[in-house]
């Protein structure tokens, strides 16, 4: 394998970075160029992504990853993954139509419950194999509908965010399919868009861009980009658009005997199969079938992940006292166990504002003792977010009529090693963390294999074990974690 150099952009809800991969030697070595804060914004009491300055920091990283070393680097390409769901609307033209909304905008309040009413769940599980949450892009379109949205009148083409910046980059109106797969317009068995549904629906199909594989070649960099940032023509590489895509190519795992937990603001708990599952048991326990690299399918459940405790810290600052995340965390682990317990997808957790106001109304719902410091509300989510994890971890093995042996957590919150041990005894299994830089590590593997430098999902996950050290956790204390989770599973509001 010869030296390689490819550049991975990765944006988050919090914050976004490229990072420079070498592929070199059978390894991979990286170098973050450009880390910044993910904005949003209200407009006209709505809340959006501010995709100007998105775009111009995806610049300014490829401006510096070409600039690495003090010389010109040679880039054998570049990849884009952002969270799902969202998107932007173009004309005929190609101009952007209005700011993407934010998926936590409240104008899909009600949504999914009145397009029950015109089409049932069961129907659109069947189409789509997806979980139900009332931000997918589906209800996000209807939104707009119901609203007489002008915008989606003279709307020519939706793609999804990091679509969006492929277009901005090469000019090409194209959707990965991992990301088209987050939208519930998808159909996982096929692979292509659920017309079907969407005409029941009387949604713009027009709008839909052709699905193409992870691994996909987009396109060069347009002449105009080329010339603002000093660059060459470096090819526009489609990796697992999805973030989770991604990092779930870069799980250092072997044989089929695990599941994954990619762990930021959200946490998604799931395993990668062949052939999407729409079973009924996988409906009622509202599972969701993504795609993934390769044509796999990621069978998973999104959870609201340690946004919990990026909005208590939100709200802290606000209050005057500013603590970083390991302090958090060190107050979380001094802190009582299993004091309180909360429901991590409750709704009122999912909107942004006032987190500790939010547990303590849902502990005295509970007839629980209210956190009294910060510690208290951080052990409390972390604690809950443990015992998620178990139950999401029983419900997988429900449907697949298979034990799962070994746990893998990726994604930044690997570095919140009290979660970690937390993981591993509140389900009894052994748990493998990191990567970290998961994303951003698949993002560069999947354009390596586009490239032919990578011969395999396979080979790619054998470089990440090679490359990159993982830490290991055993269950400890299992007993006082079975009797809190009786507890949890017990959790009614009122009583």
């Amino acid at each position: 394998m010869s030296d390689r150099n490819f550049v991975a952009f990765d944006l988050g809800a919090e914050s976004g970075r490229s990072i420079v991969g070498k592929l070199a030697d059978g390894k991979l070595l990286l170098d973050v160029t450009h880390r910044f804060p993910n904005l949003t914004g209200r407009l006209n009491g709505h809340l959006h992504w501010n995709l100007l300055d998105q775009w111009e920091q995806i610049k300014i990283g490829l401006g510096k990853s070409v600039k690495t070393g003090g010389g010109t680097m040679d880039v054998a390409g570049i990849g884009i993954d952002t969270w799902g769901v969202d998107f932007g609307l173009l004309s005929k033209t190609g101009e952007l139509l209005g700011l993407p909304f934010h998926y936590r905008d409240t104008r899909t309040d009600g949504v999914m419950e009145r397009t029950f009413n015109r089409i049932s769940r069961d129907k659109i599980y069947a189409a789509t194999g997806l979980q139900f949450m009332q931000f997918n892009s589906l209800f996000q379109l209807i939104a707009m509908q119901e609203a007489n949205s002008a915008i989606l009148e003279a709307a020519h083409t939706l793609l999804f965010i990091p679509d969006l910046f492929n277009y901005l980059f090469t000019g090409q109106r194209k959707s990965e399919f991992s990301i088209a797969s987050t939208s519930q317009m998808m159909d996982p068995t096929t692979g292509q868009w659920a017309i079907g549904l969407l005409k029941q629906l009387d949604l713009p199909t027009h709008l839909l861009p052709k699905i193409v594989p992870s691994g996909s070649v987009i396109g060069p960099i347009e002449a105009s980009v080329m010339k603002e940032l000093g660059v060459g023509p470096i090819p526009v590489i489609a990796p697992g658009c999805h973030d989770t895509a991604s990092a779930v190519a870069s799980v250092p795992a072997e044989g089929k005997d695990w599941c994954y937990i990619s762990s930021g603001t959200w946490s998604l708990v799931g395993v990668e199969i062949d052939k999407p599952i729409l079973t009924a048991r996988a409906q009622e326990l509202n599972y969701t079938n993504e795609g993934g690299v390769g044509g796999t399918i990621r069978f998973l459940k999104n959870i609201m992940g340690l946004w919990l405790v990026q909005e208590c810290r939100r709200q802290f600052l606000k209050d005057g006292k500013e603590y970083n995340y390991a302090e958090l965390t060190s107050m979380a682990a001094a802190a009582p166990a299993f004091k309180s317990i909360i429901d991590p997808d409750d709704a009122p957790f999912g909107m942004p504002g006032e987190m500790p106001a939010k547990i303590e109304r849902y502990c005295r719902a509970t007839n629980q003792p209210v956190p009294t410091s910060a510690g208290e509300f951080v052990r409390c989510c972390l604690d809950s977010l443990a015992l998620t994890y178990r139950k999401t971890l029983e419900g997988l093995e429900s449907v697949l009529g298979r034990k799962i042996g070994v746990i893998h957590i990726v994604g930044g919150g690997v570095q919140n090693e009290l979660l970690n041990q937390m993981t591993a005894s509140a389900c009894g299994r052994p748990v493998v963390a990191g990567p970290v830089e998961a994303t951003s590590i698949g993002n560069i593997l999947v354009q390596a294999m586009a490239t032919g430098d990578v011969a395999s999902l396979a080979d790619a996950r054998a470089i990440v074990r090679k490359s990159f050290e993982v830490k290991h956790y055993q269950p400890t204390d299992t007993a006082k974690w079975d009797d809190a989770y009786a507890r949890y599973r017990g959790l009614k509001k009122g009583t």
